[in-house]
Parts: structure tokens; sequence; C-alpha cells
């Protein structure tokens, strides 16, 4: 009898432990979705900065990014529930994790190689956007899409309760994206560079392998180690090589060399992502190398004439490399400046490596939207609008409403001026915007210094009711340049403009419009 009672006692004992090891097993599949889903979702909010150096950043890069990695996550959904079917195990998730981990690592090697070849491969942007996607990440979204229905099948052999151990683990999965990609754009980005973020989820994804991998005989982790160590060693070297000089919420930012554009002394370039942003010259702050920016300050000139060096009150939306706002406190010293910035990180690499004394001006870390909107009615002379990134172009910065709201806020001859890439001789965009204007203001005129080498030209616009600009342009400072009043030739050639749209708050097809930049060659 005691010794029955003694087998029964042992029994449950031993149901009590293998019970106790199955909720630590679902704890750790579970555990497991959910941290391999949350780095997948980092990679892929990582993935944007990663191509911003080589190819911008745009509606198609973020479409592309987003597309190619919800592929390989779909083909390794399907290629995990097959594998599982088919006997796949624990040691499944640890080595699709490893391989994932191990390829995180390299792909630090390729980024720099990669961006080179597709910036000077002739392709489009669309084409250089899923490239970039596709041969980084595409990879490892697959690697990782593996892990849930593996891990799903496991948990099922643990838990009889199908719906809810699916449910569960989709729920975890769903949980996991989102808090990655909170935490990506939130705060791993800003704080630990976008390298080393790949880096720390390679590495993760190895630490996560690993508890799966614990039954492999002895032979097999001596090649694993020198792998990951290989791998990681020259994944660390790569990250350190960071090209960024600095990485904001918003941009890669670089400083970098320009003196050789300069007829004398020392020039340095700001690099927002893969563009060139402005330079400023060190011994002569009025020197405007860039000659859309030296068009802007001439037009200024022309339009208001004497009453330029009295003192005129500007508005920019957009600092940037603030070349032009520096410039006002040397051309005009009694200019009023106020500089709506969204990003203080420019703000400050431009006070600490381009030359700027920000206590020059008043500057605003705001969207320049939101800025203008809280500033009083007819208070400024001029506004210049230099927001627009390369082909990234904030619709809501050229619509109907924002013409409205810059009319308002100008004096009744203010002048409105910007700068907008295109391609030429039929820039769309150009003539939406023109037609945009054109509701607002009495005058809207585009400016262009000569016929173009190439069709991608960054165009100057005009906009008052005051008295049109004269039909040429003289610098005054600076480089001998001239600009010409083009209106009339742009708008007659090509798309009519009344084919085009107005831009509105509700419609503003902006990448449409320039859509022979993206997918054409003229990138």
């Amino acid at each position: 009898m005691s010794d029955q009672v003694s087998d029964q006692l042992s029994g449950q004992r031993s149901g009590q432990r293998s019970g106790h090891q199955a909720r630590w097993r679902l704890f750790g599949y579970g555990a497991t979705v959910f941290l391999s889903s949350a780095l997948l979702l980092v990679l892929e909010i990582v993935a944007g900065r990663l191509a911003a150096p080589y190819v911008g950043v745009s509606l198609y890069t973020w479409t592309s990014i987003i597309g190619v990695i919800l592929a390989g996550l779909s083909l390794g959904n399907w290629l995990g529930g097959h594998w599982a079917d088919r006997g796949g195990n624990g040691r499944s998730v640890g080595l699709v994790l490893l391989l994932a981990g191990v390829y995180g690592l390299l792909s630090l090697l390729l980024l720099d190689p990669l961006g080179a070849a597709l910036q000077q491969g002739g392709i489009s942007l669309l084409s250089a956007s899923f490239g970039f996607a596709a041969a980084l990440f595409f990879i490892p979204a697959a690697l990782i899409g593996v892990v849930t229905p593996l891990l799903t099948t496991l948990a099922l052999r643990l838990d009889s309760r199908a719906g809810h151990v699916v449910g569960r683990m989709h729920a975890l999965a769903a949980v996991g994206s989102i808090l990655g990609t909170f935490a990506a754009g939130w705060v791993l980005v800003q704080w630990l560079g976008s390298r080393t973020v790949v880096l720390v989820c390679a590495l993760l994804l190895i630490a996560l392998a690993l508890p799966f991998l614990r039954g492999l005989r002895r032979a097999f982790w001596l090649p694993i180690g020198l792998l990951v160590l290989l791998s990681g060693g020259l994944g660390l070297r790569a990250a350190l090589a960071g090209s960024c000089d600095r990485e904001s919420s918003y941009f890669c930012l670089r400083v970098v060399d320009q003196s050789t554009l300069a007829p004398f002394g020392e020039a340095r370039g700001l690099v927002l992502d893969h563009l060139l942003h402005g330079i400023n010259h060190r011994q002569d702050p009025a020197l405007l190398i860039a000659p859309y920016v030296h068009a802007i300050d001439e037009l200024a000139y022309a339009h208001f004439g004497p009453d330029y060096d009295d003192g005129l009150r500007w508005f920019f939306a957009g600092g940037g490399a603030y070349s032009q706002p520096r410039a006002l406190t040397a051309l005009s010293p009694r200019a009023e400046i106020v500089v709506a910035e969204l990003d203080p990180q420019v703000t400050l690499l431009a006070t600490e490596s381009l030359f700027l004394r920000p206590e020059s001006m008043e500057i605003i870390h705001r969207d320049a939207r939101l800025a203008l909107h809280a500033q009083p009615a007819g208070r400024f002379d001029v506004i210049v609008g230099d927001v627009f990134h390369d082909v990234a172009i904030p619709p809501h910065l050229v619509t109907r409403e924002f013409a409205a709201l810059v009319r308002e806020r100008l004096t009744p001859d203010g002048l409105y001026l910007m700068n907008v890439v295109d391609s030429f001789p039929d820039p769309r965009l150009i003539k939406a915007i023109t037609r945009t204007l054109q509701t607002a203001f009495a005058q809207v005129d585009l400016w262009m210094q000569g016929v173009p080498e190439h069709p991608r030209v960054t165009f100057v616009i005009s906009a008052t009711n005051g008295e049109q600009l004269p039909k040429t342009v003289q610098s005054r400072t600076g480089p001998a340049r001239r600009w010409t009043r083009m209106t009339e030739d742009i708008l007659a050639f090509g798309t009519p403009p009344a084919a085009l749209p107005v831009l509105t708050d509700d419609y503003a097809p902006v990448e449409r419009l320039i859509a022979d930049l993206l997918i054409g060659n003229s990138h």
C-alpha cells in the first residue's frame, strides 16, 4: 500500500514538473515571438535612415522598404508553416534566428558598397530604393518570418487550446512590432545611431537563437562561435565607420569641406541625408556660393531696392545650413530675421561647424507652417520657402491654403520666394505650384540661370502682389550671375498648366507630378 502511495506521489511530482516545464517553454516561445517581431520592426524603421544618405527619403523609399519587408515576412510565414508540418523543431528556430543575426551583421559591410553602386549606376530613384531595401532587408525579414508559425506549432503540442495559443502568438507578434516601431523612432536611432541599432538588433537575434541550439553537439559550437565572432567584428567595424556626423529624429547630418568651390578661404557644406543642403564661407559670410540661394537674395534686392539695405523683415521656412540668414546679418545688419527650422540638431550643427551665430536671429524649432501661422498678419516683407529636401517635398507647404497663409503674413507688396527641384523642360510640379500660388498672388514668376545642362533643375519661384520683377536680374555681390524670368516660356511648353491640379490640403499629388525624377534616369 505504501508503495502505491509513493508511486502516486512521485507521479504527481513528475506531472507538476512536466507542467511547470511546459509553462516555461510556452513563456519562452511567446517571448521569442514578441522580441523577434520587435527587432524586425526596429530594422524596418532604421532602414529608412540607412537608405537616406544614398537614395534619399521619399514616399517611394518608404513604399519600397515596407513592401520588401512585408514580402519577406510573408514568405517566411509560409516557409515556417511548411517546415512545421515537416518536422521543424526548436533547433530550426535557433537556426533561422542565428542566420538572421549573422546576415544583419554582414549587411553593415554591404551598406556602403551597395549605396555607392546604386548612386553611380544611373538607375532611377524608385529602382535604387527598391534594390537597396531588397538587398539588405528581404532575407532577414524572411528568416524572422519563419519563427512565429514554427513556435506556434510547438506551443500547440504543449497546450491543446488551439484558439488560445494562436491568438496569443499573433497578439505577441503584433505588440512586439508596435513596441519596436516606437522604440526605434522615438529613442534608439537618436541615442545610438542607425548602424549601431542594426548591430545591436543582430546580436540580440543571435542571443535569442542560443537557447534553441543548446542540444547541438559540441562539434557544431566551434564553427558557430567563429562565425558569430567574425561577423560581429566586421559588423562592429562597419558600425563605427558610420556615414553620419550626427543623427537626429529627421536626418543623417554631415559637414563636408567645400573649399574648392570658394574663390578663397574655407567653405563647408551641410549634407542632410544624401543632399548637399547649403555652403557657408568662413571668412565671408555674405558670399552665397549656391546659385539658387544667391538668386533668392538678388531677387529680394531687385524687388525692394534701398529698403533692403535699411533692413527688411524676413521669415525663413527652413534653416538648413543657414546660408542666407547668415549672409543677411552681413549684407543687411538691420534686417529682422526669423527662421523656422524643424530639427534642433540642424541648428546645433550649423552653430558648431558652419560658423552660424544664432543670437543674430530668432530661431523657432517647429514645423514651418505652424510657426508662420503663429506670427501676426502683415509682419514680413520677405518669406523664403527652403524646406524642400531634394524630391521629398512636404505637401502641406505647397497648397492653396498655405499660399493664403503666406499672403496674409506678408506686407501688401511683400515677396514670397521658394526653390523647388523638378525636371526640365516640362516641370509639372512647378506648373502646379505656379497655378496654386496664382490663387493668392497677382505676380508669380519662374527664374532660371540660363539653359540647364541636365534635366534635373532647381527652380526659383517668386510671388508678390506688388510690382512685377524685371525680366533679368544681375548679381550685385558674389559671383557674376544672371537670372532670367522664364515664366511664359516654361508654362507654354509641354503639359498645359490647366491640365494640372491646384494643390490643396486635401489633394496634393506631389510624387505623381515629379514622377520623371523618381522613375526616370534624371536623379
